[in-house]
């Protein structure tokens, strides 16, 4: 099968783990696409969902115990991997908090953190995203609400020393702050940066005011990612009733700012393709982006359990290759590349296959 073919389906219809141990972690709730475990495919290492409702009724199935390998429907497709539990999670701080429960291994390489484990929208549904899990893995005790910034300095360096990690990815819950959490982002930046030479992309919605662009930009922060998740007015209205009141038009006045700051191709959003966008939106949003110099990360959309969407069908692997070809050619078009962000999701790319049809 084809590798761009068979990344797209897993991700789409995920992957069920026969699991007996295979030494490596999985994200189950938190912040962002989660429910996910680390595959290496050929090589390549792309987030899978394993631990939500679809990928119990996948027909690519992997027995651990039995070998890596990968079949579909009982026939054998490839040989696969994990990467190994990284080192930094043996460790804890001077007050005994497990490194695990401050910053993750995301894909092989990334070190991924929510600096605020909480967001105002969160606790009521009027308000709440229908697709997030941010407050999962703390109501789980997996996490700590509010990280350091001594304390993020202290785990990225050990990742790094240790585990060869490459960039940090520091997202946030959204506080009831018009900053919306770039204050804190930066004070968490310039801990690291005091410690550790470590590409870092920060993530938070468009604060009241562009200056906190060049702020953090100053603090170290490398990159900057503000996610427009869904873009049709009637989705952003019934998936993210809260964060549809921030208009679009304000989300492309905050792109257009923060390219000036931070560089062409250096600021980035998500888009969660499956929850009601066409095919036709995405892409002409896409293109809309790339005009002015952001790197539309295209997902598919992955239902985590516990959340109001958690039985949502996810989009098909025929609707997200479409997406990928499309998207793909306008980036070698405009000459923008994944590899060419100093860091952050769309360069790690793990959870899409979009970075395998830029080239």
């Amino acid at each position: 099968m084809d590798k761009r073919k068979l990344i797209t389906d897993l991700q789409s219809q995920g992957l069920k783990l026969i699991e007996r141990d295979v030494g490596s972690a999985s994200r189950k709730g938190g912040a962002g696409p989660t429910d996910h475990k680390a595959v290496i495919i050929d090589g390549t290492t792309v987030m899978i969902p394993i631990h939500n409702n679809i990928a119990t009724k996948s027909a690519y199935t992997v027995e651990t115990d039995r070998g890596m390998s990968l079949q579909k429907s009982d026939r054998l497709i490839t040989e696969i991997k994990f990467p190994p539990q990284p080192k930094f999670y043996n460790l804890k701080t001077a007050e005994g908090i497990p490194y695990s429960q401050i910053a993750l291994l995301h894909s092989h390489n990334v070190l991924a953190t929510t600096v605020l484990q909480t967001c105002i929208r969160y606790g009521n549904r009027n308000t709440a995203c229908q697709f997030c899990a941010i407050e999962q893995s703390l109501a789980a005790g997996k996490t700590i609400a509010q990280k350091t910034p001594q304390q993020l300095a202290e785990v990225a360096e050990a990742a790094v020393k240790l585990d060869g990690v490459e960039q940090l990815v520091m997202t946030t819950g959204t506080p009831n702050t018009t900053d919306r959490g770039a204050a804190y982002l930066i004070q968490c930046a310039k801990a690291v940066k005091a410690r550790v030479n470590l590409p870092i992309q920060a993530q938070c919605e468009p604060p009241d005011d562009f200056f906190w662009f060049a702020k953090m930009k100053q603090a170290g922060i490398d990159t900057l990612g503000m996610h427009l998740e869904v873009i049709e007015p009637q989705v952003r209205d019934r998936i993210m009733p809260g964060k549809a009141k921030v208009s679009l038009d304000y989300y492309f006045q905050a792109f257009t700012a923060a390219v000036k700051v931070f560089g062409w191709g250096q600021v980035s959003t998500y888009i969660l393709a499956g929850l009601g966008d066409s095919l036709e939106t995405i892409v002409a949003t896409c293109d809309r982006l790339i005009n002015i110099g952001v790197y539309p990360f295209v997902v598919p959309f992955v239902p985590i359990t516990g959340t109001p969407l958690a039985e949502h069908k996810p989009p098909s692997s025929e609707f997200m290759y479409a997406i990928y070809e499309r998207v793909g050619a306008m980036l070698n078009n405009a000459g923008m590349s994944s590899q060419n962000i100093k860091a952050g999701c769309a360069k790690c790319g793990a959870c899409s296959a979009l970075s395998s049809f830029e080239k």
